[in-house]
């Protein structure tokens, strides 16, 4: 069973090797990361867990048994009870319901572990399979999402409010 954990520095090749080996599928609903992205990814990567330290971003990724990366689900600019949600799978488990039971999974963390109450996530008109994820995670429609927010993409905003964390 896969298991959505934080980001650490030992899992730099795995998520390499899963960027890699899903570069053409993302690419087909979302902006290329393009060339320099993987030219550069020790230095990114080391930017990510330092923005991980700092708070400021939570990096996860789920992981099969064999250690293979599945898929990356992030919260980026944890900041006043809110942040933005990113996620992608990889293309061998799509359309299984991984995305949309591991961003659940994620609210939970978010709300229990962040103390987060708020989350957003944009998604292009010409991703369905990220509106469905979306749809079936609670999230809610609530505004247009600039070209310039989803790498020239036209798209929605979509937000779900998380229940409050358990007190102690």
């Amino acid at each position: 069973m896969p298991e959505l954990i934080p980001l650490h520095a030992d899992q730099a090749p795995a998520v390499l090797a899963f960027e890699l080996a899903n570069r053409a599928y993302f690419a087909a609903a979302v902006t290329d990361r393009g060339d320099d992205y993987f030219d550069r990814f020790a230095d990114g990567y080391d930017a990510l867990l330092a923005e991980q330290e700092a708070g400021v971003c939570a990096f996860y990724v789920l992981v099969a048994e064999d250690g293979e990366v599945l898929g990356r689900f992030n919260l980026y600019d944890l900041e006043d009870g809110t942040a933005r949600l990113g996620y992608r799978v990889a293309e061998r488990v799509a359309g299984r319901g991984v995305a949309t039971a591991t961003v659940r999974e994620l609210c939970r963390t978010a709300s229990v572990t962040h103390g987060l109450r708020t989350l957003r996530a944009a998604a292009s008109h010409d991703n369905a399979a990220s509106q469905k994820v979306l749809a079936k995670a609670e999230f809610v429609p609530v505004g247009p999402a600039a070209p310039a927010d989803l790498g020239g993409r036209p798209g929605t905003w979509y937000q779900r409010i998380l229940r409050p964390r358990a007190n102690g």
